[in-house]
């Protein structure tokens, strides 16, 4: 006797665990929960060519947000400027292994694998190039969603200019503008992506291959 239940055929509401039959919607709706109107699914428009266009638009902005000056800073007359990569080499150079380590992770490694995973997903789908390691793939990027601090990181830079302003001339870079714009592209990417429909295709395409 079979005890198994194809849990597939249910959606749990993540606000208060209401369990509700999964119903079959098209691009633009989406269903909410009866008890506390939490969204249950929500169908996404033309998600896969929007996921494509801005993981490959952050992926072009990667390398000007990571290398060139985000702010520069004049002080007694002397003028320093320093990129991203450079507040990683600076906190090597002063001892600040850990910190360094946990910057270049979470504001650098974690984004760019991110995108890299958005980029590849919405590309295999975009041109049906689906097969059975990318479900493994799509699990692992999943649990990476959320690792991703570049606003943390954003709003480190806030702060710091808010405090020098006082004392020094600070100038803005194109280094900042580009981090904003990857900051942006790599939150919409993850936004705009229909995760729900990419777990009901790959498990129907390849989650009986597995069992």
């Amino acid at each position: 006797m079979n005890n198994k239940i194809n849990t597939s055929l249910f959606v749990a509401c993540r606000q208060c665990d209401a369990l509700y039959d999964k119903l079959q919607l098209k691009q633009g709706q989406l269903a909410k929960c009866n008890r506390c109107g939490g969204i249950l699914i929500e169908r996404k428009v033309d998600f896969i060519e929007r996921s494509f266009n801005w993981s490959l638009a952050g992926l072009i902005l990667m390398l000007p947000a990571i290398l060139l000056p985000i702010m520069g800073v004049t002080l007694a007359g002397q003028y320093n400027q320093a990129s991203l990569f450079d507040c990683i080499l600076v906190l090597i150079d002063r001892g600040f292994f850990m910190i360094a380590c946990l910057v270049f992770l979470f504001a650098i490694a974690v984004p760019i694998v991110r995108l890299v995973g958005v980029f590849y997903i919405s590309y295999c789908f975009k041109f049906n190039k689906l097969k059975p390691s990318l479900l493994s793939f799509f699990r692992a990027y999943h649990h990476l969603d959320n690792w991703a601090m570049l606003n943390v990181f954003m709003l480190a830079i806030v702060v710091s200019m808010y405090k020098l302003i006082d004392d020094t001339e600070l100038s803005v870079n194109l280094g900042l503008l580009a981090f904003i714009f990857w900051l942006i592209c790599s939150t919409m990417s993850s936004v705009v992506l229909d995760q729900n429909y990419i777990w009901e295709k790959l498990d129907q395409a390849f989650a009986k291959d597995e069992a």
